[in-house]
């Protein structure tokens, strides 16, 4: 990795050697990637970059321009991110959280295939681990408030709805990571007391408003998702 300072912009770049004549500089997904001669001195490669560096900076902005319009908004325990894709010579997918955003880095390999799929793939995988997490501890933060417990509980998707409790087992659907822990928190507690009262009762309710009694605005947060 190489850096090119010019006034208050840094140009960082990529140096690929091979065996070829000619050295030639791209500009692939916002990264600036140099393919050199095997026998090019770094002194050579920064001197072309310098000739260069407006061209890689008009480059760069128009890259950032595309994917602002292209930005898409993914909602993880509560907050919002921006969902930041790019293409990397890399051999397997990685997603990471930077600030607010989401950062999926794909192979080079995936550049012509369904990106929306790849996507949904690995953000699924994410909703998974975080509802694994979550569940478990809200799971436990339940038991010892009521002092009651389900036979057991699963992680699955649900049609049309966030939870059910059936046959004193709760299901949750891993969508619940979208939420905030405020809201996972009701959601669970909500199923916890529906092993007491089946239905939506006024006596269900005031179980619920005993352990929480804000839950109506919390349930703002869940509007349109059955549970």
């Amino acid at each position: 990795m190489g850096f090119l300072t010019n006034k208050n912009n840094v140009i960082a770049y990529t140096v690929n050697k091979e065996l070829t004549d000619n050295l030639y500089i791209s500009v692939q997904n916002g990264e600036v990637v140099i393919n050199a001669p095997w026998y090019t001195t770094r002194n050579q490669i920064q001197r072309a970059v310098e000739e260069k560096k407006q061209w890689i900076l008009n480059k760069m902005k128009e890259y950032e321009e595309i994917s602002k319009q292209n930005t898409k908004r993914v909602n993880v325990l509560g907050k919002k991110y921006e969902l930041n894709i790019s293409y990397k010579n890399i051999e397997t997918a990685d997603l990471s959280f930077n600030l607010n955003q989401i950062k999926v880095v794909l192979p080079n390999k995936y550049k012509y295939m369904d990106e929306k799929e790849i996507v949904n793939i690995l953000m699924k995988k994410m909703y998974n681990q975080i509802a694994e997490r979550e569940i478990e501890r809200t799971m436990e933060k339940n038991r010892v408030l009521l002092n009651i417990a389900p036979e057991d509980y699963k992680i699955e998707d649900i049609d049309n709805a966030i939870a059910i409790c059936k046959n004193k087992i709760i299901t949750i659907s891993p969508e619940i990571a979208k939420y905030s822990r405020e809201a996972i928190d009701y959601i669970v507690l909500h199923e916890f007391c529906h092993l007491k009262y089946k239905n939506h009762t006024k006596s269900f309710y005031n179980m619920v408003k005993t352990y929480i009694p804000n839950y109506e605005e919390i349930a703002k947060e869940i509007n349109g998702m059955a549970y």
